[in-house]
């Protein structure tokens, strides 16, 4: 089964960086689409960025669109979360998921969509 292990999460003062990485186990990580989510205390499972298989495709929530950037690296079989100047509206857990038989340009931002997820890693931003 696809395993998948996020990590970089941790906590960081407002306006500052935060670089998450999603290191995902088989051979086909490359024929998966992969996406980002996070949940709040209280708050159900939120679509954050995703990325087709190729990465020649990116999508992103309206409120991390100029701060955040997804970005993978099929070779190391591992999908990135660059977030720039964080606010302590970001704090959450962030998930990383996978959706397999994806189109080249396809992408994804329903929980339901996703076939595979991580454990998730805590993002702490304080003010």
């Amino acid at each position: 089964q696809v395993q998948l292990v996020e990590s970089g999460g941790g906590l960081v003062q407002a306006g500052g960086s935060l670089r998450l990485s999603c290191a995902a186990s088989g051979r086909t990580f490359s024929n998966y689409a992969m996406g980002w989510f996070l949940q709040a205390p209280g708050k159900e499972r939120q679509f954050v960025a995703a990325i087709s298989w190729r990465g020649s495709n990116t999508y992103y929530k309206d409120s991390v669109k100029g701060r955040f950037t997804i970005s993978r690296d099929n070779a190391k079989n591992t999908v990135y979360l660059q977030m720039n100047s964080l606010k302590p509206e970001d704090t959450a857990v962030y998930y990383c998921a996978a959706k397999t038989g994806a189109p080249f340009y396809a992408y994804y931002t329903n929980v339901s969509q996703y076939d595979y997820w991580g454990q998730g890693t805590q993002v702490s931003v304080s003010s």
